[in-house]
């Protein structure tokens, strides 16, 4: 190993224990973050209970485990379940896209702010 080699991986070494301090970019792509997270969350979380529910349904239309579980009519509660889980899988942009919305509305004061202050350094 040269030289370089050993003094990149000192140097790499040793910033993973020298403090960080805060700069104002962080403190942005915190906000930007903080503004996003909520939305991100709740579209994934809502999209995939709702390919469960419609993959319910479907496993009761296509499968013979509605006959397992007592259910006498599978095709017609299963096309109902699935539908209801394709509504919900149908809903959950705009209802991301209005949470997102309303925290970018919440958050743009402070982020053009800080973004303007960063911009004319």
């Amino acid at each position: 190993m040269n030289r370089n080699d050993q003094e990149f991986i000192v140097q790499k070494i040793r910033t993973q224990y020298t403090e960080k301090t805060a700069t104002e970019l962080d403190e942005l792509k915190a906000l930007d973050a903080k503004v996003k997270r909520p939305a991100n969350v709740f579209a994934y979380i809502f999209g995939s209970i709702s390919a469960v529910i419609m993959g319910s349904g479907m496993s009761l239309v296509m499968t013979d485990i509605a006959e397992v579980i007592g259910i006498s009519n599978p095709m017609l509660w299963g096309i109902i379940i699935g539908i209801l889980g394709l509504v919900m899988a149908v809903v959950n942009y705009p209802v991301y896209k209005a949470i997102l919305g309303n925290r970018r509305k919440k958050y743009a004061d402070s982020i053009i702010r800080l973004s303007d202050k960063l911009i004319k350094k």
